[in-house]
């Protein structure tokens, strides 16, 4: 299989029109995790063709929904989705955080071999005690559930910001017992190869909350 064609083929499924120099990135990328992954263990994918989908192009799915100010990617794992975000937003601050020290440092170290430090920090911990920010927006893709992730993230959720929450079916518990935010939008995602159900929820605080 051909990844740079693959590429190629999944960003226009996407319609994201990202320069070659972006795109050399995002394969250097995906270099970067199947070489860490042989001994970090950073995603139980290990095939290069399905990291590209259910890695790359899911992260890239959310590209479109994502707005100006710096973002907080909680949970991130490999780097994801904060990463390809980042490669493919020259004006996108991001911070990645883990409480996996392995997988921090891969990120830390991504972040540099691909000219991101300037701009994307990585950090080793639990997001209730992280003192940074405030983000406009909070990302996670494989993060607890919706109520957890708003209630351990919602100090660091600047005003007027969202969070932005991946998943997969509709989770309708996890709305049912949702407290301190509402769902404001949710948005069906379609990830060109992925042959799943993706769909992204913006969560925004109640106003009684702010």
């Amino acid at each position: 299989m051909n990844l740079d064609r693959s590429l190629k083929e999944g960003l226009t499924a996407l319609r994201l029109d990202l320069p070659l120099t972006v795109q050399a990135q995002l394969l250097a990328y995906l270099a970067l995790l199947q070489k860490w992954n042989k001994t970090y263990n950073l995603t139980a994918i290990t095939e290069p063709e399905r990291q590209l989908t259910h890695h790359l192009l899911d992260s890239l799915a959310l590209l479109p929904h994502v707005g100006p100010g710096p973002l907080l990617d909680v949970g991130s794992g490999a780097g994801l989705p904060g990463i390809p975000l980042a490669l493919a937003r020259p004006d996108l601050k991001v911070t990645l955080i883990d409480a996996s020290q392995k997988k921090a440092a891969f990120m830390q170290q991504a972040a540099i071999e691909l000219g991101l430090a300037a701009r994307v920090t990585a950090v080793h911990g639990r997001v209730e005690a992280l003192q940074a920010g405030p983000f406009a927006q909070i990302t996670a893709r494989a993060f607890a559930d919706l109520n957890d992730l708003v209630f351990l993230t919602r100090h660091l959720l600047s005003a007027g910001g969202c969070w932005l929450a991946m998943k997969g079916m509709h989770p309708h518990e996890e709305v049912a017992k949702l407290r301190g935010a509402v769902v404001s939008e949710e948005i069906e995602l379609t990830v060109p190869g992925l042959g799943a159900q993706r769909r992204l929820l913006v969560l925004r605080p109640l106003v009684a909350e702010v």
